[in-house]
């Protein structure tokens, strides 16, 4: 075969291949032109181990030569300005590097920006102090006290309306239990709606907020109650704790044939830690092993005694999928919101105050999120400022049945159009604060996108005996903030000695190229989570056929599919049963490959088709295998203890008088594994 059809063939440049070809023994001279056919044939079997060595030696020439760069910037002492936020292109301006060179350096960290996406300092610094940069903060205007809002900046945000202007305002309700108890159904019943039915697997995905009216028996008025529907699955214990920091009342369900599970515990626990006053309702009451009274029995050992037990928690038996006492259960919370009407009011005569509770980027409308009002009133065309940062301006609002609608007042939920980015679920959206976001926005020169991903990457993984743990590379998109926060947390609690998950990036909305080169450059799986992948990321999928991509829409199916994966990368696990031993006494034949001996069983048995070990004097020299066995004149299976017997040796080590054959059988079980978080809640 010609030198340059084999080059071809293997994907290897000519020169390169004949310099390398000695290194794997296949010395056919540095000036060759052709090649034997089987030669040939034997450097194609070897081309995979040539090309993983040349790859190896050019990561290792640019990791040198990264390393010189490094020191030479060091030795010189080179500056670096960073202000608070900059754009790719501009950072890659001021370290006099390339930009796709600053991109790729930020897709090894974990973060994926194009050149016209801005990253925050701390980012910049630690990547610029990686290339040998010295980093000195750029004067920029002092961060104002709500930079980075929590829940502490919302209810300080809340305490400046003036208590004269406060009226009554609806109650925000907030309903969790275990997972599959009911809640969605109930809220599908009391607004005689069906959301269950488009919500993949019957489970909640998202966190959603919806609003009825109700008039009360004996009275005209119609009333406004709004419900947050929290995701029941254990993954969600982020946005259920969320969900009750923005609420005034809880509705804790529970099921009447399950009583109280794991998470009916932990809604309880973050009921009681955020201090909201609670109504319990016993749901599928319509189930013929419903059992009432062992679920009040079961909340009261939780030290939450019903009404009628003499304590303070109202209790409400109802049937969701029937409708039965539904009616009863919106009165009580109602009362128990007259109640509370103190702690019920807001000022609507002031610009919005408001928590992001659900965020994601449609197709068709850009980045959208829903707002819970809390304060005050939001008018389309007010500034979207979240966490002190103009992220747009309300284009449009709408509510929860998809109706336009030109004001927001205090409690209501609302889908929102006109944010330039997506914000986090759980932000602070402060409309007085637009003023002051704006100037900041302009000193800066810069838009003020924030970064959510980290620099630091996460370490090698090692064991207890600190060998390192095998480990499964994800890149994980999904289509809101809520689902990937929880799949997040998920996944962290993939807890094992002997294997490990790393996520390599992270995003939301479809799967794109970038998506893809980085999942092959980190030997990465894609998991996407009701997302598609985009027609760029579908060509670029073409071009690299190793990337595996799992589409997945319930979040159980994903994180068992981790698990699964997590299962192949466990080592087997060989098992050694010891079977007899017998001594050598007498050499009868000697072939190639194989021996004719005569022996004596000392202890345990001898079975043909075993693997033996050869020892002598007390060393191993070698094994091979029970070919056959034969006592007298008859063939036997096996020779029990004490009975000398003809044996079959197969193997190439030559067997001598006295030496100790060991008969064994080695057997090769996978093992299997089991994360508790993952199945405790089902």
């Amino acid at each position: 075969m010609n030198v340059t059809e084999l080059a071809r063939r293997v994907g290897i440049h000519t020169n390169v291949l004949l310099e390398i070809l000695p290194e794997f023994g296949f010395d056919i001279g540095k000036k060759a032109i052709k090649v034997d056919d089987r030669v040939a044939q034997a450097i194609m079997r070897s081309s995979k181990r040539m090309k993983d060595e040349l790859e190896r030696r050019k990561k290792e020439e640019a990791k040198k030569r990264k390393e010189l760069e490094r020191a030479m910037r060091k030795e010189r002492g080179e500056i670096v300005y960073v202000p608070d936020v900059i754009s790719v292109r501009d950072f890659a301006g001021r370290l006099n590097l390339p930009v796709t060179s600053v991109i790729m350096e930020l897709m090894k960290n974990g973060i994926l920006a194009n050149l016209n996406q801005n990253i925050d300092r701390e980012t910049a610094t630690v990547l610029a102090e990686d290339m040998g940069f010295v980093v000195e903060q750029e004067a920029s205007v002092p961060a104002t006290a709500g930079e980075e809002a929590t829940a502490d900046a919302l209810q300080a945000a809340l305490s400046t309306q003036v208590v004269g202007d406060m009226t009554t305002r609806p109650p925000v309700v907030v309903v969790m239990g275990h997972v599959d108890h009911g809640k969605t159904k109930l809220l599908d019943a009391i607004r005689s709606t069906n959301i269950m039915a488009t919500e993949s697997g019957g489970i909640t995905q998202h966190i959603g907020a919806y609003q009825i009216e109700h008039t009360m028996k004996g009275q005209k008025t119609k009333r406004h109650v709004t419900f947050i529907d929290t995701p029941g699955h254990e993954a969600f214990t982020v946005m259920r704790s969320r969900g009750a920091r923005i609420a005034d009342i809880a509705i804790l369900v529970v099921a009447a044939d399950d009583g109280v599970m794991p998470q009916t515990v932990e809604a309880i626990n973050i009921i009681k830690a955020a201090k909201l006053p609670m109504v319990v309702a016993i749901n599928k009451i319509d189930k013929p092993d419903a059992n009432i009274d062992k679920v009040k029995t079961e909340l009261s050992g939780r030290n939450i005694l019903p009404e009628e037990w003499g304590g303070k928690t109202p209790v409400v038996a109802i049937s969701a999928k029937e409708g039965k006492n539904i009616d009863q259960l919106v009165e009580t919370i109602l009362l128990v919101a007259d109640v509370e009407e103190a702690n019920i009011r807001a000022s609507a005569d002031r610009p919005a105050i408001g928590t992001i509770i659900e965020s994601h980027v449609d197709k068709g409308e850009g980045p959208v999120a829903t707002v819970l009002v809390q304060a005050g009133t939001l008018h389309r065309g007010d500034s979207l400022v979240v966490n002190n940062k103009v992220y747009g301006t309300v284009r449009a609002m709408k509510n929860y049945r998809g109706e336009d609608v030109l004001v927001a007042p205090p409690s209501t939920p609302v889908r929102v159009l006109g944010f330039k980015i997506a914000p986090e679920v759980g932000d602070i959206m402060d409309v007085s604060k637009s003023d002051t976001a704006e100037k900041v926005r302009k000193s800066k020169g810069v838009s003020t996108t924030k970064t959510t991903h980290s620099i630091n990457q996460p370490t090698q993984e090692t064991n207890q005996d600190n060998q390192p743990k095998k480990t499964l590379t994800l890149v994980i998109k999904a289509d809101v903030l809520g689902s990937l926060e929880a799949i997040l947390g998920s996944v962290e609690k993939f807890q094992h000695d002997e294997v490990a998950v790393k996520v390599v990036g992270k995003g939301l909305g479809n799967i794109t190229e970038a998506d893809v080169a980085r999942a092959e450059s980190s030997h990465a799986q894609i998991l996407a989570f009701r997302v598609q992948m985009s027609p760029m990321g579908q060509a670029e999928l073409r071009n690299k056929p190793t990337v595996v991509v799992g589409k997945f829409d319930v979040i159980y199916a994903l994180l068992e599919y981790i698990e699964a994966e997590l299962q192949k990368l466990l080592p087997a696990e060989h098992i050694i049963t010891e079977h007899g031993h017998a001594k050598v006494l007498a050499i009868f034949r000697t072939d190639k490959s194989a021996m004719t001996i005569g022996a004596r069983v000392i202890s345990g048995k001898m079975l043909k088709g075993l693997r033996v070990r050869v020892r002598r004097s007390n060393m191993i020299e070698g094994e091979g295998t029970i070919e056959s066995l034969q006592l007298g004149q008859s063939v036997e299976k096996q020779i029990f203890e004490g009975t000398e017997f003809g044996m079959r040796f197969a193997g190439k080590l030559r067997v001598e008088v006295g030496d100790i054959l060991e008969a064994y059988s080695e057997e090769i079980r996978k093992r299997t594994i089991e994360f508790k978080h993952l199945h405790q809640e089902k």
